[in-house]
Formats: structure tokens, sequence, C-alpha cells
């Protein structure tokens, strides 16, 4: 089985779990035979490439001269979009939005239509420009290649993988890792909506990461219940003795927040929660790791409520500073309101820590062994936490059933499951 597979971002770039969960499918499928392309819009040369290949659509020249594809490209759609962008968000403020027949308009044909075009590989102002571009050069990755399924990752790439399916005949899988509703609740934008349902609706068969998220594409996009399967996320297992002599020198219990601070994950929650186990004990900090729109609101309130001394605000992390954050943890907290997965909870665990997450998340479809409260029961999720703090039976408990599950939760065994849904989207 061959696979052409479309990704907004790969390890070690990254901003979210949307890169890290690509890797860890990637290495699933070579363990089962599987030969992927995965293409990026931007590669840094860095990024590792053991059993598979690495497309850099920043290096792909496309050839606008042949008559054959400009049919396919008159359909491709321009869009111009002034706000900024973080991964898994759609954009919140507009200070102009242009949707325009890309070959119709002089002015915009010479600047799209270049041999070449250099992706930045982030979440800026041209994001949908981005987006649009990477489908054009899809197209052309689509025609000189071989494959038998395509793969494509969140809403970026969806437009990619219709190009690709279009010039192909090849069957397409979509996979759905967040939708506009968890990145926004009610307030969505249309624009990415339409692309989402695109995608979804183009889509041989459409692949997500939890139950949850599922009945979401279900419910909000229409899609037929027999076209969507569920294949969860999983973990790579971490073997680091160095992180064996990290300290966190202070002498407090340590409880964690790690992920983007926007509404989807619930960051004031966290505050709140903290806010009132320091009432009854404040012998403990708190740790926000992460940024995002909210993060000076949530500056703010640990101002107003005068916790600051207790608390804590890294900016992202990445890599290994996140597996040092999770050793110097007593507490793992996703308070998130709507989560589709949730790869994070699996990390602190399988680094023995203890987790408190919400019941609105994909992750607690699988894990038994983690305290399970509405992300909006501040009270509940306060007792959590300082349950795990104080009583010791419970937190061992935790600890040592927690890292036995999470290492059941295995990569090899979730590309297993998408290769089967390769195999129904060849024989449809």
């Amino acid at each position: 089985m061959r696979v052409l597979m479309f990704g907004w971002e790969f390890p070690p770039h990254i901003t979210g779990g949307l890169g890290t969960a690509c890797f860890g499918l990637i290495k699933g499928l070579i363990k089962h035979g599987v030969d992927v392309i995965f293409v990026v819009p931007k590669a840094y040369g860095d990024e590792s490439k053991e059993g598979f290949r690495l497309l850099n659509a920043s290096d792909v020249v496309i050839d606008f001269s042949k008559l054959e594809n400009q049919e396919h490209w008159s359909r491709i759609k321009f869009m111009e979009i002034g706000s900024n962008l973080i991964p898994y968000v759609g954009p919140e403020e507009f200070e102009k939005v242009m949707i325009e027949d890309i070959l119709r308009k002089s002015s915009q044909t010479q600047s799209v239509f270049s041999d070449r075009y250099s992706f930045s590989g982030k979440y800026g102002h041209d994001l949908m420009e981005e987006v649009s571009r990477y489908a054009l050069v899809a197209s052309a990755i689509a025609k000189d290649n071989d494959y038998d399924v395509i793969h494509a990752h969140d809403w970026l790439t969806y437009p990619a993988g219709i190009a690709a399916k279009r010039i192909s005949g090849k069957p397409l899988v979509v996979h759905v890792h967040a939708t506009e509703y968890d990145r926004s609740g009610e307030n969505v934008n249309p624009n990415v909506y339409d692309l989402e349902r695109m995608g979804m609706m183009e889509a041989d068969l459409v692949i997500t990461v939890s139950n949850l998220t599922r009945q979401i594409v279900i419910d909000r996009y229409g899609i037929e219940p027999e076209k969507v399967i569920t294949v969860h996320n999983a973990v790579e297992p971490v073997d680091r003795p160095e992180l064996e002599g990290v300290k966190k020198h202070v002498k407090e219990k340590v409880v964690t927040f790690l992920g983007r601070v926007t509404f989807q994950k619930g960051p004031d929650y966290f505050i709140e929660a903290a806010n009132k186990v320091l009432k009854k004990d404040p012998n403990v900090r708190f740790v926000m790791a992460g940024s995002g729109d909210l993060l000076n609101r949530m500056i703010r309130r640990v101002a107003q409520l005068h916790i600051g001394t207790k608390f804590h605000f890294t900016g992202f992390l990445a890599g290994m500073d996140v597996d040092k954050m999770f050793a110097m943890s007593d507490v793992y907290v996703m308070p998130s309101v709507s989560e589709p997965f949730g790869i994070s909870p699996l990390e602190a665990m399988r680094s023995n820590v203890p987790v408190v997450i919400s019941k609105q998340s994909g992750v607690a479809e699988i894990l038994k062994h983690a305290l399970k409260v509405d992300f909006w029961d501040i009270d509940a999720l306060a007792d959590a936490i300082y349950g795990l703090l104080h009583y010791q039976g419970l937190n061992k408990m935790f600890i040592r059933y927690g890292k036995e599950e999470v290492d059941n939760l295995k990569w090899d065994n979730a590309a297993l499951k998408v290769l089967d849904v390769y195999h129904k989207s060849t024989n449809s």
C-alpha cells in the first residue's frame, strides 16, 4: 500500500498536537509495510525521514502552461484573510475577505501562478492564500507520483487532498483532528467550516480521532454515519534517562496545564480551580505552559486573584522542554471545553504523572485511570487536583495503572486501523 499524505507541520517544527500525531501515525504505518510520501508546505531539513519520503512543497515546480490542468486549476479559489491564525484556530477578526476565481483576475494570476511558491509553513495573516497555493502544488505532486490512496490531515490540507483526487482519481481519506466547533464554539468561521465540510463531502472515507468528534461530523456537517470511522490517537513511548536528573527546584507540589491558551482548552477554569486549591493549601505551584489569544487575559485574572506568586506562565513549550515540564509536575490538568482527542494527558501519564481531564474530551473515551470532571465544574476540578496532591493511595494508584494503560496505547495499533480504512476506500 502506497499513501500520498498531506500535512501542515511535522516535528520538530510544531505548534500543537497535529504534527506529533502525524509523525506517530507514519511510523506505525511503516511498521505495517506502508510506503508513505508526506508533503509539508515547508521543510527545514532537520526532520526525521526514516522509512518514508518527506516532500517539501516549497521545492515543487509547477508547469502552468499545460492546458489539460487549467480546467482543474480554474476551480481552485484564492482566499485572502487579514487575521492572525494559530493551529486549529479559525480566523477570529477579519480585515477583509476576498474570494475570486484566480484564472479570471490578471492581477492575481501572476502572483499565484508562479513556477515555484515558497511557503512560510506558518499560521499567519496569509494562511488562506497558502492553503490555496498548497492545493495547486498538490495537483502537480499528484501527477508526478505513484500511490494508491490520498490522506489529508485537518482542514488546512483538505483542498490539497481534493486537488490530488481530481487529478489522479485515487480515493481520498480525510483525517479530522479538530473541527471549527471545537475551536470556536458556536461562533464558527463560515469559510473554515465550508472548507471542512467540502473536504468531508469529497472524501471517500472520514477518520475522526474520537467518537465525540465523529458525532460532531455527522450532526454538524451532515456526513453519512457509515462514512465516518473513529481511530483514537496514541502516544510515542519515551526512554530518556537524562530526565531522571530533572529537578523542580521548589519545595511545593506542581500542577501543570500544557496547551494552547485559547477558548477550546479551558484555561480560565484551570485558574479558577487553582484559586480554590490554594485557599485550602498554599503550598502548591501552578504552571500554565502555552501561548494563545487568551494569555493576557489569564495573566490579568491571576493578578486579580492575587495568586501571582504561586502561578507561572512559561510560554510555548515543545520537544524536550515538554518532557522536562512533566518530569517536574505532580499533577497534570486538561480542562478542555471541547477536545477532539488530547494527546498531552497520554504524554503526562507515560511520565508517571496522574491526570485530571474533562469529560468533554475524546481521550476520556479510552482512559480508565484518569480523574474525569465536567470542564465547567470548578469545584470538582479543584477537588480532583487536591485529592491527587494529598491522598497518596489515590496518587500512587493512578500513576501505576495509568502508566500501564498508556504503554498499551501504541501507534502501531492505531496505524493498523488506519490501514484498514485505506483498504476500505480502495475497495469502495
